[in-house]
């Protein structure tokens, strides 16, 4: 039996604290891969991405070499919007009948859980792992199985890092080959066209 762990999320630009993320709960739940991917079009954010997908997927391919369980997927390259339960039915469509799912997730956008598309089959389908500050609380609607994720701090952003690289800083929570990336790429650059693979 497999016990797959999925991470989505824009990661622009995937940094540290998402790779601590996904390490900690790998080791606290036994997981045995951790799937990074990236949303195509995130349908529960006001704008897109600043960089490409294939950018952000490049640099979340670079970021998983720190840890073998680690992978970089391709699941929602499509141009259109992420929905998780699509995720969901395209990758238990490729695992055994016992393997399991978990899905790692914020605990502030598990609090917008009602809203997603198909909620209830998304609740059937995979465990979460809610990744919260120690102390915090957030509801769990009927039917989702919760494992709480508490020793993370997620001190750090994508739009803190965007912003600093903008300025020109290059001491940053970002793994050196992401930040490699980056600067060869010439991404998050005032006047930017939204990265190389544009």
């Amino acid at each position: 039996m497999m016990r797959l762990g999925l991470f989505g999320g824009t990661f622009d630009p995937i940094h540290d604290a998402h790779l601590a993320v996904a390490r900690e709960a790998a080791d606290a739940f036994s997981l045995d891969q951790v799937w990074f991917i990236p949303n195509a079009i995130p349908p529960h954010k006001a704008t897109g991405a600043h960089a490409s997908w294939a950018d952000r997927f490049a640099m979340a391919e670079l970021a998983c070499a720190a840890d073998p369980r680690f992978r970089a997927s391709r699941l929602e390259e499509a141009n259109r919007k992420s929905y998780t339960i699509h995720t969901l039915e395209t990758v238990r469509a490729r695992l055994a009948e016992d393997d399991r799912i978990y899905f790692l997730i914020g605990a502030d956008a598990f609090a917008d859980i009602d809203v997603w598309y198909r909620k209830e089959d998304v609740f059937a389908m995979t465990e979460f792992i809610v990744v919260s500050r120690p102390g915090h609380v957030y509801g769990v609607p009927a039917g989702a199985r919760v494992h709480r994720l508490e020793s993370v701090q997620m001190d750090v952003s994508s739009s803190e890092i965007r912003r600093r690289l903008e300025a020109g800083e290059l001491d940053l929570p970002v793994p050196a080959a992401v930040l490699g990336y980056i600067e060869r790429n010439a991404i998050y650059r005032p006047g930017a066209t939204r990265g190389a693979g544009a």
